[in-house]
């Protein structure tokens, strides 16, 4: 249910013209629209829909002056194209850059104040969508992951690079198979709390296939074809030269993912790069636990604050 201060949209993919995006931006209380705003765009995990973590961080952003913008990526929610839950790195990454587009169309928004954030898999899209897109005016994350790193070495950086070889014939094979039968998918959170190989990934399970937080459009599958992408993928691709605006990494202490913060903040070319651990927190409460999150929005609203309002 939309709040007041809340408007669902659809506008064309700058990207694709065929493809129409449904986001949902959020406006500060006392929005005039005559008056210029910075803004952020939130962008998603694999597998999740803006009704998810994506909505909720941009609800509580807007509440402190900023008009911010979550939206479904192509091919995923209630955005069009097919094939149909495709997660095509690439294309992820020019997503964020496509609703940008989108933002510098609106006439109360200040264009040299447009930030972003990105959550999971989210974040390591708008990593590599800023290292190419200084519209981006400063950048955070939430328990950031380049999900090429994650395919490759493993949720705990555990395997080689070489152990992901399997997964490009697999892809192969599967766009093989995609010409003559239609998609294959392969799931991207556990589909029975069994199926977990840990704690970390029991709580992904809760979170998109329990009544914590599924949603009708988040099957929280990918197709089989995207890993001839994932696998090459490197989010974090030139941030040593590229990667220059101010970046905040927000982690919890019990992620096994922090390496991949770790990683990024030693990357990034960035002389204003900070890591905020909240003390307790998972990879995944940084979701939805109020406690959790309300300790991630504060960072960032102090860090935008700062860097665009």
């Amino acid at each position: 249910m939309l709040t007041a201060s809340q408007k669902k949209i659809s506008f064309k993919n700058s990207n694709n013209a065929n493809i129409l995006i449904s986001a949902v931006i959020n406006f500060p209380e006392d929005f005039n629209e005559d008056k210029k705003y910075p803004a952020i765009i939130v962008t998603l995990p694999s597998g999740s829909v803006k009704e998810q973590m994506a909505g909720l961080y941009a609800r509580k952003l807007s509440e402190h002056g900023f008009i911010t913008i979550a939206y479904d990526p192509s091919y995923q929610g209630e955005s069009t194209g097919a094939p149909r839950l495709l997660e095509n790195p690439h294309i992820r990454t020019e997503d964020v850059s496509a609703v940008l587009d989108y933002l510098t169309t609106l006439p109360y928004i200040n264009t040299a104040k447009i930030g972003a954030v990105g959550i999971c898999g989210g974040g390591g899209y708008t990593i590599n969508a800023a290292i190419n897109d200084h519209r981006i005016k400063a950048v955070g994350t939430i328990s950031v992951l380049n999900v090429g790193a994650v395919f490759r070495n493993g949720w705990a950086n555990t395997t080689r690079d070489a152990d992901a070889f399997p997964l490009l014939l697999a892809g192969a094979e599967a766009r093989t198979a995609d010409a003559k039968e239609g998609s294959q998918t392969f799931p991207l959170a556990p589909e029975k709390a069994e199926d977990a190989p840990n704690e970390e990934w029991k709580e992904v399970w809760e979170y998109y296939r329990t009544d914590r937080c599924q949603y009708p459009t988040a099957p929280s599958y990918a197709t089989s074809r995207s890993l001839t992408q994932i696998a090459t993928y490197d989010a974090f691709s030139k941030a040593d030269i590229f990667l220059t605006q101010p970046l905040l990494s927000v982690i919890g202490s019990r992620a096994g993912t922090s390496w991949m913060s770790d990683v990024l903040l030693n990357q990034a070319a960035s002389t204003d790069k900070n890591q905020y651990i909240v003390e307790g927190a998972s990879h995944v409460s940084l979701y939805d636990v109020e406690d959790h999150v309300n300790e991630a929005v504060h960072q960032l609203t102090l860090f935008f604050q700062k860097h665009i309002a």
